[in-house]
């Protein structure tokens, strides 16, 4: 097994050897951001993003906003060293727009996730009989003093462990019963991975179980995601591109990316 130079022993004059560390670093851990390179690597910011152009020019890597993805997707999944926080805006945009398509007098799902708390934080005030069933807890409580909506819980075991320790999520046993005898509008879902040959994916066996329960539960299908999990594959098939009618992420997902995905047959909504 060959011996890697210690971040203080690369020499900063020339770019190989970080090249080399920074692929060993993304083939481990899936994505990883500038700040954390650039600490391990010891050396700036502003080198380190030069490191990853170059990097991506030569379809080594796969740049993303504040950091890179290994071009082969990690099927586990978001490391945790990347944060569940990570693309806070561009979430809040998400779910500015997801919450923008529910109407009155609608029955919606809302799964448990960062992106779809941010859908929930930006239901209108002005929303009248409308019922919301999620399996996320932090949701419910969001929820709980908006004058006009009914929130449900779907019940089932509180998950522990993965990287956003303040979701609640509700999964299985008893997590996908409740669901069983639910007809929705519309589910609002979140994903790990969304591929054109893969389709939407999750780290999580226990979580896409429940997923592709709201799924079935519900008349149409919106998945929301931030664009890193563009091009990224996780070990739990959620559904087929064609099982979802739009997905809303943000603007920072190469164009290729997207056309790959419309290709396939997803429609796509840039928030």
């Amino acid at each position: 097994m060959s011996q890697h130079p210690s971040p203080a022993e690369l020499p900063r004059g020339n770019s190989l050897p970080r090249h080399e560390r920074i692929i060993e670093m993304l083939a481990t851990r899936g994505t990883i951001e500038v700040s954390a390179l650039a600490e391990a690597l010891g050396v700036s910011a502003v080198t380190i993003r030069a490191d990853l152009d170059a990097l991506e020019k030569r379809r080594l890597i796969r740049r993303i906003r504040g950091g890179a993805m290994a071009l082969r997707p990690a099927r586990f999944e978001r490391p945790l060293d990347l944060p569940s926080q990570s693309f806070s805006e561009e979430k809040q945009r998400i779910g500015t727009l997801a919450a923008s398509m529910v109407r009155d007098g609608e029955t919606i799902i809302l799964d448990s996730g960062t992106t779809t708390l941010a859908l929930a934080h930006n239901l209108p005030e002005t929303l009248t009989d409308v019922v919301v069933v999620t399996n996320g807890l932090d949701i419910a409580i969001a929820l709980r003093a908006h004058p006009g909506i009914t929130v449900i819980v779907t019940g089932g075991r509180v998950k522990t462990g993965g990287r956003n320790l303040e979701s609640y999520s509700l999964i299985s046993p008893f997590g996908t019963t409740l669901l069983r005898e639910i007809n929705a509008d519309t589910a609002f879902l979140c994903c790990a991975g969304i591929d054109a040959e893969r389709g939407f994916t999750n780290g999580n066996w226990d979580e896409a179980e429940v997923k592709k329960a709201m799924i079935d539960a519900a008349r149409r299908v919106v998945m929301v995601a931030d664009h890193a999990k563009i091009g990224h594959v996780g070990s739990a098939r959620i559904a087929s591109l064609d099982a979802v009618e739009v997905l809303i992420t943000d603007n920072g997902a190469p164009a290729a990316d997207l056309q790959r995905l419309e290709a396939a047959g997803l429609r796509i909504a840039v928030a």
